[in-house]
């Protein structure tokens, strides 16, 4: 399933019209915000999907009978980008148990590049609701190479891929490798450049929420 946003007039589409906008990016903490508030909209669409149990709450009046989650829920990100969209998600799961993977693109001399991981922290995914948080899929490498990795922690009851702009293109990519994740997707471009960036996209999301940095 492919969830867009941006097919919906909802605000969703204020915060991510803001994500792009080079008058509006180069504040960093409202572009961290902003990817926040797009990964709370997204996590609470993502709820909808969710199994639910009845559970009696006592208040001060009596006893309100109401229907809450009862799947465990991982959050996953990929470092660094993916934090402000993943802590978004969390403010909704605040109870889920979370995954770290630090990748990155090597790039080489011929212009092509790999998907390298340097470092993994994850609980047991076994029987739960993986949620993978990234920003950005542009070629859809990083998303399928590190969901490979997860799952030698575990085989999930349902795989989620969140992220606020994605290329036509890395959906395909994805979709072709886990044709059952689910995807929740703020816009769709339709482009990528031949270094394989989204067009028109919003640039580098890790450089825009935390500083540029040095280049290989």
């Amino acid at each position: 399933m492919v969830f867009n946003l941006n097919e919906r007039e909802t605000i969703a589409n204020k915060f991510i019209a803001e994500l792009r906008s080079i008058e509006i990016q180069g504040d960093r903490l409202r572009f961290r915000r902003n990817l926040e508030r797009v990964g709370e909209v997204l996590a609470y669409e993502i709820s909808k999907t969710l199994d639910y149990e009845e559970v009696e709450v006592e208040t001060p009046m009596g006893i309100a009978t109401i229907n809450i989650p009862s799947d465990r829920i991982v959050l996953s990100t990929i470092l660094r980008a993916g934090l402000p969209l993943h802590q978004g998600i969390l403010n909704v799961f605040d109870e889920a148990d979370n995954a770290f993977v630090s990748a990155y693109r090597r790039h080489h001399k011929d212009g092509s590049f790999e998907i390298k991981l340097e470092y993994v922290s994850c609980p047991s995914i076994e029987g739960a609701v993986l949620i993978l948080a990234d920003p950005m899929i542009a070629t859809g490498a990083s998303i399928v190479t590190t969901l490979r990795e997860l799952a030698i922690y575990g085989k999930p009851k349902a795989i989620h891929v969140a992220t606020a702009i994605a290329a036509k293109p890395g959906l395909d990519h994805v979709r072709r490798y886990f044709p059952k994740a689910n995807l929740w997707i703020g816009a769709i471009d339709e482009e990528l450049t031949a270094k394989s960036y989204i067009v028109p996209g919003l640039g580098d999301a890790g450089d825009l929420s935390y500083g540029s940095k040095v280049q290989d």
